[in-house]
């Protein structure tokens, strides 16, 4: 059974940081791109970062780069979100997915992307 278990989120205030993590099991994920993606109350599910397989690549969404940090430790099979200098607009639901698939110049998710649950960040002001 293939499991994406985030973790990491919480409650936090404006200019703090936070460092999602996204344990894999049930398959070898090393392989693949992932990314995070973020939902908040009434709007589309977003991607905020992708990163290749071997970590050398990275992508993120404007109003987020320079602030977060995607990595990837393919020996533990985990993905990180490290998310500094938080903003109340950065609050949402976070969750990591993969294997994502690169077309048109960016990441996407597919049908055969596997979702984790989510973990809450709320960044208050």
């Amino acid at each position: 059974q293939v499991q994406l278990v985030e973790s990491g989120g919480g409650l936090v205030q404006a200019g703090g940081s936070l460092r999602l993590s996204c344990a894999a099991s049930g398959r070898t994920f090393s392989s693949y791109p992932m990314g995070w993606f973020r939902q908040a109350p009434g709007k589309e599910r977003d991607i905020v970062a992708s990163i290749n397989r071997s970590g050398g690549t990275t992508y993120y969404e404007a109003s987020v780069k320079g602030r977060f940090t995607i990595s990837r430790d393919n020996a533990k099979n985990t993905v990180y979100l490290q998310a500094n200098n938080l903003k109340p607009e950065d609050t949402a639901v976070y969750y990591c997915a993969g294997p994502l698939v690169y077309a048109s110049g960016g990441y996407y998710s597919t049908q055969s992307s596997y979702w984790g649950q989510g973990t809450q960040v709320t960044v208050s002001s």
